[in-house]
């Protein structure tokens, strides 16, 4: 485990050392990106000669001061193609238009609406990131403690809090690999497309997609802007859904808990974790578990939405495609998330409350029909109504595990077999001792030989698969966060050189 830990080690320090995972760039806004379509096209429709040689610089001089004055302070930053524009005409004449050929308001704000889309994903995509890093710092310091896990709302079996904990990492990898998924059909380029079925002008819509950070272009030119571009909020919206009902799953979870004068995990108070009663001095209220929840519910609401808005509206409707409510679900979750992980960091569990827990309760009653089929080839249904019966008489005689008289045991194990199996004088084949490890939480844990279980080793091959799964979603993230920046840099570089011409 020490080594696992050392790798966890570094992998943190490593994630924070990285831009794309512990600093938030500042959002591109729609103004933006138009500006860099804009500038896009000056240089590529002057290489191309869609754009004469001796008028593009002082388009492009025009274009930049557009760009500087809406840097300014207060400076108003036009989201619209039919609102940019004009301060482009403004700045640079009428002449300015020339760089809308083979353009519509169509494309670009596809495009606009893909690269804002884009920017939150991977901001999301760190963020889980962080989530998942946390989850398995503590899953790693939790490995050997051990708690009860709960089915259908009620103490189902004593399991290692760190399996728990990596049966969530489990959920929210798949959730990293659907983004993922959606990224690659979202990180096309549809501009070059116009409204729906092209141009008649030969533009270059691969190096417009260079320039513009997207590894490709979208094929289709109806579907650029008609058909993905309502589609991709919908399913951005059920992914993100999915990653609301992961997080509302662990913290419901835990809520439980507080319903419990002495719960086994809570939150450390102060911080703003929790927050007191105005009538009732003994409450904490868990005000970040709360709140996190509620973030969480938001967050399905708007996901949802993205399905609602875009039903039953014919292609070419503006309906679903608006950059508002579609950020907003990924922003939104990217919030939920950074609440998620103070939530992580403010648990407190208390290894020896949940053991006591466990001992309270007949969570380890399975493993005594398991080692009675395992060791003594007892059919496990007889096996299961034997401790099923003890259960019952210990509930009815409110007799705890460890306090079980073994010669009450073995009169209902001869009792047990004259019902099932017929036979007359059954002798249980457990030593008293083995009948209390049967019933050690601790035990059976350690015990475990199921692959994917709570075992120590194979704790150690699911944490460092976890980590490993994690260093390649950090090399994913910072590829994409890499081109995108590396392009953008490239595009005003050559735009530049453009520049120099007009003075």
């Amino acid at each position: 485990m020490s080594v696992i830990r050392l790798c966890l080690g570094v992998l943190f320090m490593c994630a924070c050392a990285l831009p794309g995972l512990c600093e938030t760039p500042a959002r591109r806004d729609a103004f933006f990106w138009l500006g860099e379509i804009n500038k896009a096209s000056a240089v590529i429709n002057t290489d191309e000669g869609l754009l004469d040689r001796a008028m593009a610089p002082r388009i492009a001089a025009g274009l930049q001061s557009v760009l500087e004055a809406a840097a300014r302070p207060g400076a108003a930053r036009p989201s619209l193609v039919i609102t940019f524009e004009p301060l482009l005409i403004e700045a640079a004449g009428v002449e300015a238009t020339l760089l809308h050929a083979g353009r519509s308001s169509q494309d670009m704000l596809a495009t606009v609406r893909a690269a804002i889309l884009r920017d939150e994903l991977l901001r999301m995509a760190a963020q889980l990131q962080r989530v998942t890093a946390t989850l398995l710092r503590l899953a790693e310091q939790h490995s050997a403690t051990i708690v009860p896990n709960y089915t259908n709302g009620v103490a189902a079996q004593p399991n290692s809090y760190g399996h728990y904990l990596l049966g969530h990492i489990a959920g929210f990898e798949r959730d990293a690999e659907r983004l993922r998924q959606t990224m690659a059909r979202l990180d096309l380029s549809p501009m070059g497309t116009t409204v729906l079925n092209g141009t008649s002008w030969p533009l270059n819509r691969e190096r417009m997609a260079h320039y513009l950070g997207f590894p490709g272009t979208v094929d289709n030119a109806y579907d650029a802007a008609q058909i993905l571009a309502t589609e991709m909020p919908v399913e951005i919206g059920a992914v993100i859904s999915g990653v609301a009902l992961h997080v509302g799953s662990f913290i419901e979870d835990v809520m439980t808990q507080y319903a419990q004068p002495r719960p086994w995990i809570l939150l450390r108070e102060g911080d703003g974790n929790t927050y007191v009663s105005s009538a009732m001095p003994q409450k904490r209220n868990p005000g970040l578990l709360n709140n996190t929840r509620a973030d969480a519910s938001r967050v399905i609401a708007l996901g949802f939405g993205r399905l609602i808005q875009a039903h039953n509206i014919p292609p070419g409707m503006s309906d679903a495609k608006g950059i508002g409510d579609n950020t907003e679900v990924i922003v939104g979750a990217t919030r939920m998330l950074a609440s998620f992980d103070r939530v992580l960091k403010a648990l407190v569990i208390n290894p020896a409350r949940a053991l006591e827990e466990l001992n309270l309760d007949w969570t380890a009653s399975q493993e005594v029909a398991d080692v009675l089929m395992r060791e003594h080839r007892l059919p496990f249904r007889v096996g299961h109504h034997f401790a099923s019966e003890i259960v019952g008489h210990a509930r009815a005689h409110d007799i705890a595990p460890s306090d079980f008289p073994y010669a009450e045991a073995q009169r209902i194990y001869a009792e047990t077999l004259r019902h099932e199996m017929n036979v007359a004088d059954g002798v249980l084949p457990m030593s008293e001792a083995a009948f209390r490890a049967a019933l050690d939480p601790v035990s059976i844990v350690r015990n475990r030989a199921t692959a994917g279980g709570p075992q120590p080793a194979e704790m150690a091959r699911m944490i460092a698969a976890a980590q490993a799964a994690m260093v390649a979603q950090e090399q994913w993230i910072n590829e994409r966060q890499a081109r995108i920046d590396g392009a953008l840099r490239g595009l005003d570089a050559d735009f530049r050189r453009l520049l120099a011409a007009a003075r």
